[in-house]
């Protein structure tokens, strides 16, 4: 694994990912998104690393556009602006991160391994909360009968 960090674009095919945007017609960015996040988001019998790692990028990406959202990656993301993403691609970025922290994930799998491994969780745990904040719990009234 060609990985340098644990950030959405710190590793090889992610990096190779945003290039790869880069070098598209603008009209191409969205669908190739899309195409990513799709592919990591269906059920499968396993998703493999290079599907992983570009759907962490992918996600990221969407994020950035959410209000307040921060870039994706000032060094090794798109340097081209992404265009306006549609708000669909929000659930399918949270159905892709889900797939990639799951038990037929090799990413996961490989990252379970590594040293580093709760600091990538945290990663794609904060991307997603971002897409798909947590509910915060209810305070229970008390009923006194």
């Amino acid at each position: 694994m060609g990985t340098w960090d644990t950030g959405p674009f710190d590793n090889d095919i992610a990096a190779d990912f945003g290039g790869d945007l880069d070098e598209a017609a603008r009209e191409e960015r969205e669908p190739m998104i899309r195409g990513v996040l799709a592919r990591a988001a269906s059920p499968a019998d396993f998703l493999g690393i290079s599907d992983g790692e570009r759907a962490v990028a992918a996600a990221a990406l969407v994020v950035a556009q959410l209000p307040d959202g921060e870039p994706a990656c000032l060094n090794y993301g798109p340097s081209e602006p992404v265009p306006e993403l549609p708000a669909d691609l929000q659930m399918l970025a949270v159905d892709a991160l889900d797939q990639v922290v799951s038990d037929w994930s090799e990413l996961a799998e490989q990252w379970a391994e590594a040293a580093n491994w709760r600091k990538w969780r945290q990663e794609i745990t904060r991307l997603r909360d971002r897409l798909d904040p947590p509910i915060p719990p209810q305070e229970e009234a008390l009923f006194e009968i």
